[in-house]
Order: C-alpha cells, then structure tokens, then sequence
C-alpha cells in the first residue's frame, strides 16, 4: 500500500486505516485509489474473512479534499462506484469511528455492517454549509432514519452525535475513545466464532434482498442458503455440534 492507506491483515481480518491525520483523513486521489487496492483485496482474496475499517488521529474521515481536483481517468473508482463495491463485499464491514465522519466518510459508516463509535465522533454531512450538496447522505441516511430526522440533519448540516446514532440504530455501541479498538476487535471476534461462509451468505442474502418483494427475497435467501449447505463448514459444524467441541472453521 501507500501513504494514505495503512492496509494489513492478520488473523482472517483485513484492517483498513484512513491515514491522512494532518488533513483530517481528507479523501484525495491517493486515498480513494488505495482505499480501492484495499477493498478489493478485502473481497477476493479467500484469507481475508472480515473487515474493520478506522482512521488514523482525532478524525475518521472529513469529507472529499475540496482542495485537490478530483481524478476522473477512469483507472480509480468513482465515489458512487466505491459505495457500491463496499456493499458488494459480502463479507463483514465493522468501521470504527474515532472521530468525526463527515461527507464521504459517511457514506463509508453507512454502507457498513458494524459500526463503533467513540464518544468522540460524530456522522454528517455539511456540505450544504460549502454551497455544495450531497450523495450518500440523500441516498443512505434517509433510509436508515426516518424521513423527518434525516432532513433535519441534511439541511442544516447538523451533526448526528453519538447517542443520537445509537438511539436512531445507525451505531452499534458508544465507547470511551481509548476502548475503541479493543470493542471494534471484540466484535470481530465474536463474528468469527462462526461459520465465515455462513455469515458472508448471511449479508448476501440481506443485501441482495434488501430491495426484493417478499416471495424473491425468501426465494433467493433459501437458494443462498442451499448453497451454504454443500460446504466443508457446514459438514464441520454439525460434527462439532454433535462431538460437543468448538468447530474448525476453513471457508471452505
């Protein structure tokens, strides 16, 4: 990797660190191109079974760097693309924010599975207050809360603040700022005490269904889960369940 990304993996979980702290974690070309190189090596590659995603000093992510023209050469993705391909990771996102997550960094905590919050961070989009408008926050927030309170946020690019993100459900746990790493890893820990391909099918099911009536969504989770069935893992765990010892997962 780059300088503007710290990517490593140890232990079947891929970290992705947002590394710009003196910019506020600012998303230039750089980053956006090494956040990609990350991200696809978070979805292909077959050692990697889940991932968590922070950033390094006092913000997780200020936005796009409104300083820096943007590359549009067609060798990086877009950041609608980038949206979209974190998605598509049918794998488990768990993003620790450890500060403010603004703008694009939003859109990131949005297309998330998992998210950690510090008691120092906070999710919003303030573009309106730069004379610009937004797209993850139209396209995301205003799913995940109710029409009313997103716009109340949206137009007046009022910040969400950490016990609001977790009585609106768009967080997952609130904690102390230097227990933040060490909750992110507990939950990571705690998903992969199971199956690997069984919770990847698991978010496939859910995002591949997420806009589906309810006689396809049922359909495709069951084929989904069909396919799940032929696989070492799903032999290993009943063994286990039978022998009474904790399983041996393999992804495989």
């Amino acid at each position: 990797m780059g300088e503007a990304v710290i990517y490593e993996v140890r232990e079947h979980v891929g970290y992705v660190t947002l590394n710009r702290p003196e910019k506020k974690n600012a998303i230039n070309n750089a980053m956006r191109r090494e956040v990609q190189v990350a991200l696809t090596d978070v979805k292909f590659n077959s050692d990697v079974w889940l991932c968590v995603l922070t950033g390094r000093g006092d913000v997780f992510c200020s936005g796009k760097d409104l300083l820096e023209k943007p590359l549009d050469d067609g060798t990086v993705m877009s950041y609608d693309e980038l949206y979209l391909f974190l998605r598509g990771i049918y794998k488990p996102i768990v993003t620790a924010l450890n500060g403010p997550c603004l703008a694009q960094g939003g859109g990131f905590a949005l297309s998330s599975d998992i998210v950690i919050m510090s008691e120092r961070a906070c999710i919003g989009w303030p573009q309106v207050k730069r004379g610009i408008s937004s797209q993850s926050g139209p396209s995301f927030l205003t799913h995940a809360l109710p029409w009313t309170q997103a716009m109340g946020y949206l137009m007046r690019g009022k910040f969400i603040s950490p016990e609001d993100a977790l009585r609106f459900g768009i967080a997952n746990e609130v904690v102390p700022h230097e227990k933040l790493m060490e909750t992110a890893e507990r939950w990571a820990r705690e998903i992969l005490e199971n199956a690997p391909l069984a919770v990847h099918a698991i978010k496939e099911a859910a995002r591949r269904g997420h806009d589906l009536g309810t006689e396809d969504r049922m359909y495709m989770s069951r084929d989904i889960a069909n396919r799940v069935l032929l696989s070492e893992d799903a032999k290993e765990g009943i063994l286990a369940f039978q022998e009474k010892r904790k399983p041996n997962w393999k992804a495989r």
